[in-house]
């Protein structure tokens, strides 16, 4: 039996949308489905309990916490980590785990994302157009929304660090051989709707991964944690496509920016490091195929 663990904090406008998606899965067998509601001032557990679903209700916010409250509760593996308002297609679970069978073995197993930017100022558009190609999310577990973990690789760590860069944290768990992108599943990640939401989203993941690598470097941590390569976008993808050329200035102008601004404190509400402006029902304009 599989299992998805879902931390959430007031996503009562999304996570329907989430689990409507998990019900309609073409799967031979069974899923357990446990949200972690965690310091929710919305219907967030309202509108999640329904049958075959586990939810937690807990009234501390933060997210590590909450996956590590899921994680105590779920019994299943592969054990799949979904945000709560990524929608997935209707064959992911199946063509996901059946990956896990499939020589060279791997631990940790994601999708192919797709950033949508329909509508959205041409900043944001620019700075994803560079993003999308940018090396790291080749091979990175991150920035998906969605990462299934076989009981071997789960087994890599016991609790979730309380910092912002989940992902991140489990990208460093693995070696390259030992992760797999799947290209028959896409999963739809919703950019922000305003380029201030876009600063906003990426400070706090900034910060986040900041805190990542102190823990790391203090030892706090028992792994290594992927360097940021500051030119790789440059590198890798301007200058390799030089039609990606005009997106460059409002790029670097955005990155830099958030770099200024993560060095600053963090305010209180700023520690889950997500988009509030893509949390509406009308939000998503792609389709997952």
């Amino acid at each position: 039996m599989a299992s998805v663990v879902i931390a959430a904090h007031n996503e009562a406008n999304v996570i329907g949308r989430c689990l409507d998606a998990l019900a309609a899965q073409r799967f031979a067998g069974p899923v357990e489905i446990v949200v972690s509601a965690n310091g929710c001032t919305d219907d967030t557990a309202v509108v999640a309990a329904r049958p075959g679903v586990t939810v937690i209700d807990r009234p501390e916010a933060g997210k590590a916490a909450a996956l590590d409250a899921a994680d105590r509760v779920a019994t299943g593996f592969p054990r799949i980590y979904l945000d709560a308002d990524i929608v997935v297609p209707p064959h992911a679970l199946a063509t996901l785990l059946a990956r896990f069978d499939v020589l060279p073995r791997p631990l940790a197993v994601v999708p192919r994302r797709r950033v949508a930017t329909t509508g959205r100022p041409w900043p944001v558009r620019a700075y994803f157009s560079i993003n999308e190609r940018h090396p790291a999310f080749r091979a990175g577990l991150f920035g998906r929304g969605m990462i299934v973990l076989s009981e071997l690789g789960r087994g890599r760590f016991d609790t979730f660090p309380a910092a912002i860069a989940d992902d991140l944290f489990l990208d460093s768990r693995f070696a390259a051989a030992e992760k797999a992108e799947v290209s028959e599943v896409e999963v739809v990640v919703e950019a922000p709707r305003t380029t201030r939401d876009l600063l906003r989203r990426l400070v706090r993941v900034r910060r986040g991964n900041a805190q990542l690598r102190a823990a790391a470097d203090a030892g706090e941590l028992d792994l290594p944690v992927r360097p940021a390569d500051r030119w790789a976008w440059l590198r890798e993808v301007v200058l390799r496509d030089p039609r990606r050329a005009p997106a460059a200035v409002p790029y670097l102008v955005i990155t830099v920016a958030a770099a200024l601004l993560a060095r600053r404190p963090a305010k209180a509400g700023d520690a889950w490091g997500r988009d509030d402006s893509t949390r509406t029902p009308s939000s998503a304009e792609g389709t997952p195929t």
